[in-house]
C-alpha cells in the first residue's frame, strides 16, 4: 500500500500506463477477439513488487536509502490511513446521500501529494525533486471556504458533544495529523503540510456535524460523569 506514496513517481508511470492500455485495449478488441500477447517495453506495466525493500530500507522518492521504521516512512504510513479512513467515510457518506463526497474525494487526491512531498526529504532534496512534489497551499483555501459553508447550517457549538452517527467517525482520524508536524518542523517537508493537516481536522469535525444533522441525528452534549 505504502509503496505507491513512497514512489510517486512510480505511482504516475503506473497509473499512465494503466490508462495507455486500457485505451489500446477499447480500440484492438472491436477488432481482435484474442488477447494481446505483445512484449515491447512500451507495453510493459512496472510490477507491485520491487524486493528492494526485503533488508528493512526503503527509498525517498530524492533515492535515498533510510530504514523502514525511519520517521519518514511512519509518516507516510499515517497519511496512508488517514487516506484509508476518509475513504471509508466517504463509502458511508455516500449511502447516506450526502452531498459533499466529492470534497472527500478531492481530500484524498490531496493526500496523494502529501505524501509525495513527504517523500521528498528537503535535506537531500535537488532542486527538481522539490519543483516536481511543491505542495500548494490551495487545498487550505477550499477547507476553510467549505468549513465556513457547512458552519452556516449548523447549530452554535457550545459544549463538547459526542459522535451521533455512523458519518462521525470521521473525527477517528484527527489524532494521525501530529504524526506528521515532527517532519515538519524539522524542515524536511513543506510548512503547508502542516496547515492543510490541521485545517483538515477541523473540516472533518465541522463535516461530521453537518452529516448529523441532515441525517437527523440529535448531537449528544458531554456531561462529567459523576
Amino acid at each position: 500500500m505504502a509503496t505507491f506514496v513512497r514512489k510517486p513517481s512510480i505511482l504516475c508511470y503506473f497509473l499512465n500506463s494503466i490508462k495507455q492500455i486500457r485505451g489500446r485495449q477499447t480500440r484492438e478488441t472491436s477488432i481482435f477477439p484474442f488477447h494481446s500477447y505483445a512484449t515491447d517495453r512500451e507495453n510493459r506495466v512496472p510490477k507491485i513488487y520491487t524486493k528492494t525493500g526485503d533488508k528493512g530500507f526503503s527509498s525517498t522518492f530524492t533515492g535515498e536509502r533510510r530504514p523502514k521504521e525511519d520517521r519518514i516512512f511512519e509518516a507516510l504510513g499515517n497519511t496512508d490511513e488517514l487516506s484509508s479512513a476518509i475513504g471509508l467515510a466517504r463509502e458511508f457518506c455516500h449511502e447516506k446521500g450526502h452531498t459533499f463526497t466529492y470534497q472527500l474525494d478531492k481530500i484524498q487526491c490531496v493526500l496523494q501529494d502529501v505524501g509525495a512531498n513527504i517523500a521528498t526529504p528537503q535535506s537531500s532534496a535537488r532542486e527538481s525533486h522539490l519543483t516536481r512534489t511543491k505542495f500548494s497551499g490551495t487545498p487550505i483555501t477550499d477547507l476553510e471556504g467549505w468549513i465556513d459553508t457547512f458552519t452556516e447550517e449548523l447549530p452554535p457549538l457550545t459544549n463538547f458533544i459526542l459522535p451521533v452517527s455512523q458519518s462521525m467517525h470521521l473525527i477517528t482520524v484527527l489524532w494521525r495529523k501530529k504524526h506528521v508536524a515532527p517532519i515538519v518542523r524539522s524542515g524536511e517537508a513543506d510548512p503547508d503540510i502542516a496547515r492543510f493537516l490541521n485545517r483538515l481536522s477541523d473540516y472533518l469535525f465541522t463535516v461530521a456535524r453537518y452529516a448529523a444533522l441532515k441525517e437527523n441525528n440529535k448531537e449528544i452534549i458531554y456531561k462529567r460523569p459523576e
